[in-house]
């Protein structure tokens, strides 16, 4: 019989092979089966940091037997239109299910786009297409690896689990803010590509989705100039598949305008932001993150993707704008803390009922801000004091900007909404209130943040079809169902059982 332990404390400063001790005392026997389910810090008393687990635990051995998945009668042709998170795992429940999935990715590889970071390392020069491995769309998407979801989707298990299958630290299955890191998801992706080309799948890199249609029971996918018949196509698009939200709606396909949030990159030195969280005892413990939210302006504001030790990176897929991301390595060592400070963008800033009117709203201050940088892929940046006071900045002071292609002194008015202005000056005071240092001077600013989620979303039924269109199933956060990582692999193998369903 399993024993469930929950809120076990161990100091944060303590082995963890005391917890293991302290639950054989509680079950007074020895631990043949020991796993944690979750492991959180708890830092509310700095004079006291603690570790809280819930533990499962039993004195035999508990077998796991492997997952059984029932396999289709009939194998059907399928086109799984895009790499990222929802698009890979849904091309691998699929397989799981006896389907052997048509893999479309438009950009490039892992191993490219690692190229592509050296070249640009070798030579200053950018290619935009390439998007240096960093941002949206494909395997890019990846650029981080934080899975901490609020969905509550019943897959989500399965996610962290086909993570660790595939070379992710078994730790992400049960810490209350899993992380990959950058550098460990490079690899972790090929070794899911490689299962999907070992299992029979296709996988195509350079492949572009430029029409789909239904003609005499088949859909006909346009890819790379060739028409293609299949039985069915998942659109895991990615939200930045800006021709293809095009494409799809000149073809009739059911969509409405979705609203997101933009604004800026702040950055701070990474042991401001410990010191702030933990005290005096910070470098003994993880790299402090942090989440806010403000309601101090016209408008909701907060904090997201907030990258401990970590970098601003470009993630602009359109010549002549300029985006920024964020993203750490797994150790998250580096100098500067950094973290998306977002505006929540309503439909009536669109100024148009066009379904695709909030992707025009992106693309005009992405615009504008590369224009502000003066171009060549350079990032406006303005000090945080600087911007609360409606000064243009001229100097760095000790949180220098860690944006790689370039940086060009630039004052956020220049390209952000006035509305979106005004709110980030009221809530970045008041977010600093709550966690100190927040609001420093010299913290740098970074534009623009602007791909937070889908500005569209794709109609889909409850048996995920897209309205209207039989056979082609919209998903993940590109068609406006997910919102992060392990929100988009989820709805990828939601999305992949119900396709699966009609071949049971």
């Amino acid at each position: 019989m399993k024993l469930l332990l929950k809120d076990v404390k161990l100091s944060a400063f303590a082995g963890e092979e005391e917890l293991l001790a302290l639950c054989e005392r509680k079950l007074r026997a020895p631990c043949r089966y020991f796993r944690i389910l979750k492991k959180s810090l708890d830092a509310r008393d700095k004079g006291n940091i603690m570790w809280v687990y819930t533990v499962e635990c039993s004195e035999k051995t508990v077998p796991h037997p492997p997952k059984i998945y029932e396999k289709v009668k009939k194998t059907p042709r399928v086109f799984v239109v895009g790499a990222g998170p929802a698009g890979l795992f849904c091309a691998l429940r699929l397989l799981d299910r006896g389907i052997k999935p048509v893999l479309l990715e438009r950009g490039k590889s892992v191993e490219e786009r690692a190229e592509d970071v050296r070249r640009f390392r070798e030579t200053g020069v950018l290619d935009p297409s390439s998007n240096v491995q960093f941002g949206e769309g494909g395997a890019g998407t990846f650029s981080d690896g934080k899975l901490n979801t609020q969905t509550g989707s019943p897959f989500h298990a399965d996610v962290l689990e086909t993570f660790v299958r595939f070379g992710a630290p078994p730790e992400i299955e049960y810490l209350n803010k899993p992380h990959i890191g950058s550098d460990r998801l490079r690899g972790i992706v090929a070794a899911m590509r490689e299962h999907i080309l070992e299992m029979g799948g296709e996988v195509r890199f350079g492949a572009l989705l430029t029409d789909i249609e239904r003609r005499g029971g088949k859909l006909l996918l346009t890819v790379n100039g060739v028409r293609e018949e299949a039985d069915d196509a998942v659109l895991a698009i990615g939200h930045s598949a800006r021709d293809t939200f095009e494409m799809l709606r000149a073809r009739g396909f059911q969509m409405e305008q979705k609203e997101f949030a933009a604004g800026l990159r702040v950055e701070h030195l990474q042991a401001e932001i410990g010191r702030a969280q933990y005290g005096p005892r910070y470098a003994e413990l993880p790299a402090a993150d942090y989440k806010l939210v403000s309601h101090a302006g016209e408008r909701a504001a907060f904090t997201f993707c907030m990258c401990p030790g970590g970098t601003v990176v470009p993630a602009a897929r359109e010549e002549g704008g300029v985006v920024v991301n964020g993203m750490s390595d797994y150790a998250r060592d580096g100098k500067n803390a950094n973290s998306a400070v977002v505006v929540q963008v309503k439909k009536e800033d669109f100024g148009s009922g066009d379904p695709l009117a909030g992707v025009a709203f992106q693309r005009e201050i992405e615009r504008r801000a590369y224009a502000a940088a003066g171009g060549g892929y350079r990032a406006p940046v303005q000090l945080l004091g600087d911007f609360l006071e409606g000064r243009e900045s001229c100097a760095f002071g000790e949180v220098g900007p860690t944006y790689p292609i370039g940086t060009a002194f630039a004052p956020a008015e220049s390209y952000l909404p006035p509305v979106l202005v005004r709110t980030l000056r009221a809530a970045i005071p008041d977010m600093g209130r709550r966690l100190r240092g927040f609001d420093r001077p010299d913290a740098v600013l970074t534009g623009v943040e602007s791909r937070t989620s889908s500005p569209v979303r794709v109609l889909r039924g409850e048996d995920g079809q897209a309205a209207g269109a039989e056979g082609v199933y919209p998903c993940g956060e590109g068609c406006g169902y997910a919102g992060g990582i392990s929100s988009a692999a989820a709805d990828g193998l939601r999305t992949a059982e119900l396709l699966a369903r009609k071949y049971l």
